[in-house]
């Protein structure tokens, strides 16, 4: 799973996780609840790390004193609360205010532990699940959180709600209420070995709230919640506070012990990223991921840097690189050829770009599960090949015979062989040269397009790539828009290229149809903005949600991969394999790496530091 901020919601983009977990003969009653704060854990595959009855993460620091505010930073604005459905622009943060029937670990790639939930059951077969919750949950008005509430969420998010759920819970066939505090998953026969976890991401939203309210309309009335968090002040487009609740259900229970520390969080919005960078070196805000390597590399040459007022550092992760590029719409007639995708690839050329514009930090994105064992290398063999010679004369030849690399050059400029290759797919595709421009040999049209971007950041690197395809005779205009119109036109498909990037998970699962599945290409909200609908993909995405252990998983996914790879659905761009964080020196955290990601979950603010940090930046303005 992606650990770390989301701006919408608590479970969405959240990539799949778990399951095999302690089952029980069908019917098997399960023991009282021993303890309110104890939770049973589940890994995706072998046993979970912390056994039951555990105190708390290896990696918290269990005495964290509980205080001060972080500040964060967010881009653009909001305009809802809502962060469940389509319309508006969800403020950042919203996550926080809602709890989950289990809870990830962070030092575990793929296992949760009870939450809402204290214990579950499941039969051999998996087909379905049962959870028993925690009878002293309530919500932030005091009202008990029931197994009505999770249904009434279920129905409301997979009928209302983005059309994320409906892919990602697409093979849940009913869900009850057993009694008040137990609630049942029953699922569709069709070997989805992930899904009866996976549901445990679900938000759990109050049905009390909503009942005289209508879900679907943005709202800036502050929602109830059940977590560690409520919404404070706010001004729509400006910032937003969460307030710590004091007096939260789940304060003792073992997965939250020694987080949530601060008092309040708070996000300040900048309309764009440049102003962000300016806004975070005069202290308008204490947090920041940096994600510019220009910016990382010469943007923070400051004194309050090099006297340790921020601190800037990269912390490794061992997560698998999301898959990142200019993204084609496949939709459009113009790149629905597979050639004409592969020629306009050449025109990128990444190693001229890493070393002139990002001071050679990345590495080039290959694969849609790159830096893991899930990246497809080398030619296909074992049980990886068997999967794939049954689509042999539906595939491209290319995927058993060549082991697919990106259009490379030397990083000198020299783009002229790469130009020639395109100059001869562009041929093949039937796009000649016409007077200096590049059209259609039967139909006349121009080969131009708009690049779509929502950040000016970009244009650097989009400009060169345009330059480099006007030799091609091929026009891309690179466009900046405003978030709102971005996020419209996202949701509706209305673009031909846009930057875009898909994080992914060590166990990919029902959340790969929402991102290359046929039913996703033709629905609005989806996150299949390539347009692909190939019944092959579609075959091999249901073989990997259907995976029965690890090993077949990591040959399913493999295939899916290979076929996405010579799909040539996106020109691809770079990952690193670290994360770039910079932050005033206000903090303390746990001595404890995480694997998978820094969290500011386990951060607290320290007095000490803080009282330091602010005298420092006073003798800074005196000076």
């Amino acid at each position: 799973m992606k650990h770390g901020h989301s701006k919408l919601l608590p479970s969405l983009f959240l990539a799949s996780i778990l399951v095999a977990v302690m089952t029980l003969p069908a019917g098997t009653a399960m023991a009282a609840e021993k303890s309110p704060n104890q939770s049973q854990g589940m890994a995706m595959h072998g046993q979970p790390k912390y056994k039951d009855g555990f105190a708390h993460f290896d990696y918290v620091n269990k005495d964290a004193p509980k205080g001060g505010t972080i500040r964060y930073s967010g881009t653009g604005g909001f305009d809802s609360l809502n962060g469940f459905i389509i319309k508006g622009e969800p403020a950042d943060g919203l996550g926080s205010i809602y709890d989950t029937l289990m809870k990830s670990s962070l030092d575990e790639a793929f296992t949760r532990y009870g939450l809402l939930a204290h214990a579950m059951e499941m039969p051999d077969d998996r087909s379905w699940i049962t959870f028993y919750m925690r009878k002293n949950a309530r919500w932030h008005d005091g009202q008990p959180i029931t197994a009505e509430d999770v249904v009434w969420s279920f129905e409301t998010l997979t009928t209302k709600g983005p059309p994320f759920y409906r892919f990602y819970y697409g093979d849940v066939e009913k869900v009850e209420a057993l009694d008040t505090h137990t609630v049942k998953f029953s699922f569709k026969p069709v070997g989805n070995r992930e899904l009866p976890l996976t549901v445990s991401e679900l938000p759990i939203l109050p049905k009390h709230y909503w009942k005289d309210r209508e879900f679907e309309k943005t709202t800036l009335e502050p929602p109830l919640g059940s977590g560690p968090y409520k919404i404070g002040k706010f001004e729509p487009g400006r910032y937003i506070e969460y307030d710590r609740v004091a007096d939260y259900w789940g304060n003792d229970v073992n997965v939250n012990i020694g987080q949530n520390n601060f008092d309040h969080m708070r996000y300040e919005y900048f309309r764009d990223g440049n102003i962000a960078v300016e806004a975070f070196k005069g202290g308008a805000f204490d947090f920041r991921a940096e994600n510019i390597s220009k910016v990382w590399a010469t943007g923070y040459d400051i004194p309050a840097v090099r006297d340790g007022l921020i601190v800037k550092e990269k912390i490794k992760h061992q997560n698998t690189a999301p898959i990142q590029g200019f993204v084609f719409n496949s939709r459009r007639e113009m790149f629905k050829d597979k050639r004409v995708r592969q020629a306009l690839a050449y025109g990128f050329d990444f190693e001229w770009s890493n070393r002139n514009l990002f001071y050679s930090q990345y590495t080039r994105t290959r694969s849609y599960f790159g830096n893991s064992e899930l990246e497809a290398k080398g030619l296909p063999s074992g049980a990886e090949l068997e999967i794939l010679e049954k689509y042999r004369s539906r595939i491209p030849d290319e995927v058993f015979t060549t082991e697919y690399f990106p259009p490379a050059t030397k990083g000198d400029g020299r783009i002229r062989s790469n130009l020639r290759e395109a100059d001869t797919l562009l041929k093949e595709a039937g796009w000649v040269i016409k007077d200096g421009k590049r059209v259609h040999s039967e139909t006349g049209m121009e080969m131009a397009f708009e690049l779509m971007l929502v950040s000016p950041s970009f244009e650097r690197i989009a400009l060169p790539f345009s330059k480099n395809l006007e030799r091609l005779g091929v026009t891309m205009r690179v466009r900046t828009v405003d978030s709102a119109q971005y996020i419209k036109r996202m949701e509706t498909h209305d673009f031909a290229m846009v930057s875009l990037i898909w994080g992914q998970s060590l166990s990919p699962g029902n959340e790969q149809r929402n991102f290359w599945g046929s039913n996703a290409a033709t629905q609005d909200g989806s996150r299949n903005h390539m347009g692909i609908s190939d019944p092959v993909i579609d075959e091999l995405i249901e073989s990997l949600v259907q995976a029965p252990d690890r090993e077949s998983l990591v040959s399913r996914t493999r295939a899916l991969d290979r076929v996405l790879q010579w799909g040539h659905y996106l020109v691809p761009h770079w990952y690193a394999d670290f994360d770039r964080v910079l932050y005033w020196n206000k903090f303390s955290r746990p001595k404890a790496e995480l694997p998978y990601g820094f969290s500011t979950g386990t951060w607290w603010f320290d007095e000490a530091k803080a009282k330091a940090t602010e005298a420092g930046k006073s003798q800074l303005k005196a000076n």
